[in-house]
Order: structure tokens, then sequence, then C-alpha cells
């Protein structure tokens, strides 16, 4: 055992021993970092915009912030970009994270020199956890890879800016760095499949123990190692041990993944965004991921079915209840005041809080209704592919296909299969009975003959990265929305499908 794996283990038992004060009083500490964000934010412009000075209790908050996103705040921030300072939180940013928005056009994401260590201590503490629980350390000593954006960082008013994967590469531990991969100047290269070449060029022939990303991407460089080779990514690297991924559900590309690895290895699931980091799983056979408490941020939770409504109730950790799908709000030291980043969760369990996404508040169809989401989707899929243990899926997304005739409007499949399923028919029919359960409002659309049973078009397996291609968006933290409300996806699918 090497010096960094066998120093780890009595770093990870300090740290999970430091967790459990706020695992056990989540309340608590949530309380404590309301009080000192409120406080550090009464001076700026947004805090004495919104008569901080006055707020004592969450419920002073909830009614002096409303619920906003990037767009709403986006005068806050352009602020920013202009140079001013003690705008939302005291001094300029650190950083801008520099993110797409499916509205809002190119999102600048202020990190804070307060707000930095929230993203680098969850990627560490979620690895730390991993090694408390298992005793397995030994992959610190190998090579590790995160796939990841550019780390090149451009100037926006003096304040740099990049990806946010970018940036947290600027702050790897330095007892890390000789093992990182890929090279600097691989990481540099901004067309991703030629970034894809150098990287397996790199790495092919290292002693790969981690390997990091977002699961259709490491798909990607999976692929092209074993085509090159030949072989399994088992047979390439014995050693790798552990998978630490985030950013979409993995179940639908769990299957294919293990298969292009040959055998079972360990993975750590985590909910990284620009805005913070929300949760890591702590725990191999509990997919629920652990919500950081005390990290900087004070979270809301709007239960899902009110967001829109007028004046939706915004629950703090305390009153939150296992089984509800809720909008997720932060307010953090990043200077992110009643920011919906339009994620929903749903708690798997309570003291402690564990959590799993369960869709994206923009990502629904309910052309007629239905109001379906992503984790029913993802689920149905998932459901159907247990009854057809043949199939593996690349990559899909569902859109509504809207016609005049009665009964003639359905939902539409788009899926990238990597081994189809040998009757589609019945794999359609299945998927749409799962779906049918999972989502009442459906069930109801098609039992009234409003809608007709859904139906899958096949893609090839290299379809959604094609089509990411042509939309400049291959590769990096880019992902692809499960479900859309209108046609613009599907069709663009459709184009690619038409010039193979």
């Amino acid at each position: 055992m090497g010096i960094k794996a066998f120093l780890s283990k009595p770093m990870a038992s300090w740290v999970v021993a430091q967790q459990q004060s706020w695992m056990n009083q989540p309340g608590q500490a949530q309380q404590q970092v309301f009080e000192s964000i409120i406080r550090t934010g009464t001076h700026t412009a947004f805090g004495k915009d919104h008569y901080f000075k006055d707020i004592q209790t969450p419920k002073d908050f909830a009614q002096a912030v409303p619920v906003r996103d990037y767009e709403a705040l986006r005068p806050y921030f352009d602020r920013l970009k202009n140079g001013e300072r003690d705008v939302v939180w005291p001094g300029l940013p650190l950083y801008f994270a520099k993110t797409s928005g499916t509205t809002s056009g190119t999102k600048y994401i202020p990190i804070t020199t307060d707000s930095i260590s929230n993203h680098m201590n969850g990627a560490k503490n979620a690895l730390l956890n991993y090694i408390h629980e298992t005793g397995r350390s030994q992959f610190l000593d190998g090579k590790l890879i995160f796939l990841s954006g550019s780390p090149v960082l451009e100037q926006v008013a003096g304040i740099n800016t990049g990806r946010l994967s970018g940036i947290v590469n600027h702050h790897v531990p330095g007892y890390l760095r000789t093992n990182q991969l890929p090279s600097f100047t691989t990481n540099c290269i901004e067309d991703w499949e030629t970034k894809l070449d150098a990287i397996v060029n790199e790495t092919i022939d290292q002693r790969m123990t981690l390997i990091s990303g977002i699961p259709p991407w490491v798909q990607m460089y999976f692929d092209k190692i074993m085509s090159r080779t030949g072989k399994q990514i088992k047979d390439i690297f014995p050693d790798f041990q552990l998978f630490v991924y985030g950013g979409v559900n993995f179940a639908p590309y769990k299957t294919k993944l293990f298969e292009s690895i040959g055998r079972k290895i360990d993975s750590i699931e985590t909910f990284p965004a620009s805005e913070g980091f929300i949760a890591f799983q702590n725990e191999q056979d509990d997919p629920g991921l652990l919500l950081l408490a005390n990290s900087g941020i004070f979270y809301e939770f709007i239960p899902a079915e009110e967001f829109h409504q007028p004046n939706p109730r915004r629950l703090t950790l305390a009153e939150v209840k296992a089984g509800v799908n809720y909008a997720l709000i932060i307010n953090s030291n990043a200077g992110l005041w009643g920011y919906s980043i339009g994620d929903t969760v749903k708690f798997t369990s309570l003291f402690p809080h564990k959590l799993v996404v369960s869709g994206r508040l923009k990502h629904f169809i309910s052309a007629f209704g239905e109001h379906v989401i992503g984790e029913e989707v993802e689920g149905a899929l998932h459901d159907a592919m247990q009854e057809f243990p043949e199939v593996a899926v690349t990559e899909f997304t569902v859109a509504p296909y809207v016609d005049q005739g009665e009964g003639a409007s359905y939902h539409e499949w788009l899926i990238a299969f990597d081994s189809p399923p040998h009757d589609a028919e019945r794999f359609a029919k299945v998927l749409n009975w799962h779906l049918r359960k999972r989502n009442t409002y459906y069930d109801d659309l098609i039992s009234g003959n409003i809608l007709t049973n859904l139906k899958v078009t096949a893609l090839p397996p290299n379809a959604f990265q094609q089509y990411m291609k042509r939309q400049g968006k291959l590769g990096g933290q880019n992902k692809v929305p499960r479900l859309s409300n209108d046609r613009t996806l599907a069709d663009g699918l459709l184009e690619v499908l038409k010039a193979v």
C-alpha cells in the first residue's frame, strides 16, 4: 500500500466522525448556515434591496425574497459582469461558472472565495466516505482520470470564467496531481472527438484505478478504447476499482457500462452543479445521496405540484417528508438567493437526509395534461429493460406527437439502441404499460382514447452524439434532456436519422 492510500484512512475516519454531528442534527446545521449567510449578505446590494437586516427566520426570508431562476436574477449577475462589487456577496466572485441555459443562453454563475470549498470538499469527502466504509484506498496509488471540460479560463470583468469542471481542475490537491490524467495540454483541447483520441493515447497503457465523468461521455471513452484494442475494460485496466459519476440518472447507462467493463466495480454517485455541490452517495448499498447540510448552502424545498402556484410553500430541511417530489431552491455563500436550480428531488430517508434527483422542472411532457416527469420515463425504461435482458440503450429522449385526429396523438420515444429488443413491438407495449403504471394521468389519457400507445423510434447507437456534435455540444458536461414538451430535439434527431 502506497503512502497516499495509507494516509487516507485516518483522514477518512476523521471526516466521517465530523460528519456525524450535522447528519444527526441537520436542522440545526441548516439554521447555522442560514444565520451565517444572511449576516454576511446584509450589506450587499441584494441584501439591502430585500431588507436582510430585518430577517430573523426562514419564514421572514421567504416573505422577503421571491423564488427566481437565472433569468429573473440576471440583472444582479450582469452587474457583477460589469465589475460592480458587493452585489450578491461581499466583493467580487472568484470565478464565473459558465453553463448553457435552455432559455437564458449562456449563464454565468458566481463562485466565491467562500463557496469554492463547497465544490472541492464535496468531491473529496465523497471519496473519503467510500474509503471509510469499504477500507479500499488502493485506487489513490494508481492513475485517476476526470473526464471534464477544458481548464482554460477566459476573463469577464477581470473574473476567471469557464466550465465548472475546468475551474475545479485548478483546485485538485497537489498530492493527487501526480496521479491525474489526462495531461493539462490534452485537457485544454476544445474539440471533444480530438480530445477523446488524445485521452485514449495517454491512458491506454496506464494503471487506471479511478475513472470519473458523466456516464454517456465515459461510455464514449470506453467504446473508443475497446474499438482500438478489441478488449473489455477489465482487461485493459485490471486495477480499475472505482467509477465516480454524476449529472444524469445512471440507470439507463448502467447495463452497457458494466458490460463494457466486464465485471462489477464500485461506484459513487454525486450531485454536483455549477450552483453548488449538493449531495453524494456515502454508502455502497444505498443509492440515496447524503444531502450536505453544513456546506454553505441553505436549502428550501417546494412541493413540485405547487411550484407554479402563486404562493407555494417553502419548506426547510426540518419540514420535508420522504417520498415527495420537491423543487430544490438554494441560498448560498456564492451569493445565490431564492435560486431555483431547476432540479426536483425526492428524499429516500430522513436522519440521515438522503435524496435522489427525480427530474427537471423544465423537462416534462404535459402536452395533454399528463405531466410525465423524468423519474417516470427513466423508471419505465428500466423496468421494461428488466424484461428484455438483451436490450442495451445508449441514450434516449421522449417528446409528444400531437395529431388532430381523435386518439392519434402519442408520446414518441427516440431510443439509440446499442442492442435492440428481439421483439420491438412487444417492447413498446411493455414500456407503455410501465409508464401507465407510474403516471395515472397518462393512464387515463390512454384509457380515454385521448392518446394512443407510445411509439418507439429506434436510432443508431451514435445518433445522440451526432446530434450534439451538430449543436456544438459534444463532450464536456453537456447532457441530453430526457423529456421535451415540444418537438425541437426529436425533430433534430430525426434529421440525423435521415442523414445516416
